[in-house]
């Protein structure tokens, strides 16, 4: 039997958007006024889900102090009240949240053990919220 956990985290941090493939006109066209020359920040509700089986003498997919070390020494520590444009994870990379939630999902699917990293899911505003699962760059789909 295959059951899930998800787990909310949550981190502040700004960041900019901007190419620089793109010409100045450009950035604003399309990034617009996520393209501040001063960035903007975000409260992330990061949400974390991992699968697996129940083990029989816990009962749970995974200990929780275990996935919380992870999340905290992968996502919370690097990325909490920074600037995303200064972090290697987006060296060369627009710091969207999409790219946010693939490197999230990236930093943390090796280091669990008794559980697999399903899926990571970021709200950035009551609006917008972005889901990444590694399927397409594994060669799996959904259908």
């Amino acid at each position: 039997m295959k059951a899930y956990l998800s787990r909310r985290y949550r981190i502040s941090a700004s960041h900019r958007l901007h190419s620089e493939a793109f010409s100045p006109e450009k950035n604003r066209a399309v990034y617009g006024k996520c393209n501040n020359p001063h960035g903007h920040g975000h409260n992330y509700m990061i949400e974390v889900t991992v699968g697996g089986p129940v083990d029989a003498r816990t009962g749970m997919i995974c200990d929780l102090a275990e996935l919380d070390g992870c999340v905290r020494r992968h996502v919370i520590e690097p990325f909490d009240q920074t600037n995303l444009n200064l972090s290697g994870e987006f060296s060369g990379v627009v710091p969207t949240t999409e790219n946010l939630c693939r490197a999230i999902y990236d930093l943390i699917a090796g280091s669990l053990t008794g559980a697999s990293l399903e899926r990571v899911r970021i709200e950035e505003t009551s609006n917008n919220f972005f889901e990444y699962s590694g399927r397409e760059e594994h060669g799996l789909s959904d259908r």
